[in-house]
């Protein structure tokens, strides 16, 4: 009897176990982690943290992360940007190093860009009080058409936006 309770009481564990770690392995969610990174000539190193939402025949701007909606920038949870040193946005903007939840405001001509202080929470959960520095970049053609939102840190600090048909770039100095 002891044997058959022991027995039970181990493959409850092991099937419990392997079940947490498949709910843990974000890499097989439809929108898998990715990660950027760079450290600029200054020192700064720039990491930003995000899951890749696909584009899927889908029109930016209406069906997804629609235009004057603030939008998580990513899927899953917030997008993170961290800093390691103060730095710039544009180049007048100043920013504490740390770690920010990364949103933003699409528009058709005009992206805002919204570093807000909460970074550890489910990307839907934002409150504006809550920002740190929002600023207005320019909303480009991409030379390419990306299906997956991907970001690239530059070590120049330029960190460009590419998804879609759409380039929202901004300069951490």
């Amino acid at each position: 009897m002891k044997k058959i309770l022991v027995a039970t009481i181990l493959a409850t564990t092991l099937l419990s176990s392997a079940y947490s770690f498949a709910q843990d392995d974000k890499s097989k969610r439809p929108s898998p982690p990715a990660t950027a990174t760079a450290t600029t000539a200054s020192g700064n190193t720039i990491t930003i943290n995000y899951s890749q939402p696909s584009v899927k025949g889908r029109t930016i701007g209406t069906d997804i992360a629609p235009y004057g909606k603030v939008w998580r920038t990513g899927a899953n949870e917030a997008t993170v940007f961290e800093i390691s040193k103060d730095a710039k946005i544009e180049g007048k903007y100043p920013l504490a190093a740390g770690k920010y939840g990364l949103y933003s405001l699409p528009g058709e001509k005009k992206w805002t860009i919204i570093f807000n202080k909460t970074w550890n929470q489910w990307g839907t959960n934002y409150t504006q009080g809550d920002d740190a520095l929002r600023v207005e970049v320019e909303t480009q053609k991409a030379p390419a058409i990306t299906e997956k939102m991907t970001f690239k840190v530059n070590n120049d600090g330029k960190v460009s936006l590419m998804w879609g048909d759409k380039l929202v770039s901004f300069t951490v100095i």
